[in-house]
């Protein structure tokens, strides 16, 4: 017997258990493969990933994945009792006029009945989905509700499934995520274009010219502003945005941004690039950032000198610091008074380093910066600070996903995955416990990721879950 089939008899076994009883005519709505308001009995498949419970009534949420739709069913009730979907398109964080889609209520003499079918994502208007399924007994107010669940249409894979995750939260109006967070955006469109260039999957390759048409003109223009490192990771997003489409807009854009942090390299303490355009301060991620945004730009720009000259002389200059410490950790900043490394280790310092360092050895062939990069990471995967029994762990990490610090493991994990590459897999087993502990502690039906690796599970947000998607796409 067929999927399809099988699919069938058992919606019809159902069906005739509940005593179904279906509107006649279903409400208009969204068209992708198939209409809202499909008949259930037509599935071409049964996931039943979340339920929950109300007075001994059971709500039930079913998934159709190969037709990317989802129905509810309500059970051991009576006459009188409801139940039905809702969706949403920011992963269940609003859902609106689309609520209480498919309504349904158990006739006389059953004990359970069955919405129609409704569509998880609205395709035409690149709505990324999710729905739930809802209930009441017919003689109460209480509403119960499972969690958020979608199908597994853009989400067939660990790291394809976290990158849909992270999509329900890009803003198409501003081509940012979440409250249009700025740097750790750049970092978030980054980890979804390294998506698509390690799974295939590009359905989401439409954000990239979003993100620039509706942003390309913000702060200074050209996406700097008064935060070198800022401009650093645009820098770096706009060089893969380059290699992802061949657009030679992006990489423009990338050397402008390259030549904004340059006129914040100054003889203090020697040279180093500002962290920031009122000159106060000299910390390790903007200098990284500089080193790897120059050694990219010397390995794509034809005959340039001018780029690889900066990133050798950024890196000649970084290594003299201290910043990068005997134990080959790195830590944040020089203390301007003395030139002199001055505070702890941050897991991006290390990560980004790395990745600059490897940029170099491919744009210059300077082999002792692959020797060092390798270094750092050997350290840097076992140090107490980082990791805690054997799991990535930021120091003074804490339970929100919101702010800067969340975004910090996605920056070290995808340093330490381009110096995996460049290794022949040196770090394959590192990667992969991570990724196994995140995915099998730190997930929720949705495949959304929180900030501690090692678990437990707390509420989601853009940097936590694009931090998920740098370890997905990183992980062998």
């Amino acid at each position: 017997m067929s999927m399809r089939r099988r699919a069938a008899a058992l919606v019809a076994a159902m069906t005739a258990a509940l005593a179904v009883q279906a509107p006649a005519v279903a409400a208009a709505g969204i068209c992708n493969k198939f209409c809202d308001g499909r008949d259930a009995a037509l599935a071409a498949g049964d996931r039943q990933p979340v339920s929950s419970s109300l007075y001994g009534r059971t709500f039930v949420l079913h998934l159709n994945d190969p037709d990317a739709m989802a129905w509810a069913t309500v059970a051991g009730g009576q006459a009188g009792d409801e139940v039905w979907l809702d969706r949403s398109f920011d992963g269940g964080r609003t859902w609106g006029s689309g609520s209480r889609l498919g309504n349904a209520v158990i006739p006389a003499a059953a004990t359970g009945t069955r919405t129609l079918m409704f569509n998880v994502d609205d395709w035409a208007n690149r709505g990324v989905g999710a729905l739930r399924a809802c209930g009441k007994a017919g003689d109460r107010t209480e509403i119960t509700c499972t969690a958020w669940a979608r199908s597994t249409w853009n989400a067939g894979s660990r790291s394809t499934a976290a990158a849909t995750a992270l999509m329900m939260r890009y803003n198409q109006g501003t081509g940012l995520f979440d409250d249009n967070a700025w740097w750790t955006g750049a970092n978030a469109l980054t980890a979804i274009i390294d998506n698509a260039r390690v799974s295939g999957m590009g359905s989401y390759k439409y954000a990239i010219a979003n993100t620039y048409d509706r942003q390309i003109n913000a702060y200074q223009g050209q996406f700097r502003n008064e935060y070198i490192d800022d401009t650093g990771w645009w820098g770096l997003a706009w060089v893969a945005a380059y290699d992802l489409t061949g657009d030679s807009r992006y990489l423009t854009t990338a050397r402008a941004d390259a030549d904004h942090m340059h006129a914040y390299w100054d003889t203090t303490c020697g040279g180093g690039v500002w962290w920031k355009t009122d000159r106060t301060t000299k910390v390790a991620i903007a200098n990284s950032l500089y080193i790897q945004l120059n050694a990219a730009l010397g390995q794509r720009i034809a005959g340039d000198t001018t780029y690889k000259n900066r990133a050798a002389a950024g890196w000649r200059w970084f290594s003299g610091t201290g910043m990068l410490t005997s134990e080959n950790i790195v830590i944040d900043r020089i203390d301007l008074s003395t030139c002199r490394g001055a505070s702890g280790p941050l897991t991006y310092n290390s990560g980004v380093l790395m990745n600059a360092l490897v940029q170099l050895n491919k744009a210059t062939g300077d082999a002792n910066a692959l020797t060092v990069a390798r270094r750092i990471g050997d350290a840097s995967t076992v140090h107490g600070a980082l990791n805690v029994g054997g799991i990535l762990h930021e120091p003074g990490e804490g339970d929100s996903c919101t702010g800067d610090q969340p975004s910090w493991k996605g920056e070290y994990i995808r340093g330490l995955g381009v110096l995996n590459a460049a290794t022949g897999g040196a770090y394959n087993a590192y990667l992969k416990r991570q990724a196994d502990s995140a995915y099998g502690k730190n997930r929720n039906a949705l495949d959304e990721y929180g900030i501690h690796w090692a678990g437990p599970f707390v509420a989601s947000a853009h940097a936590c879950q694009h931090s998920a998607l740098d370890l997905m796409n990183a992980a062998p």
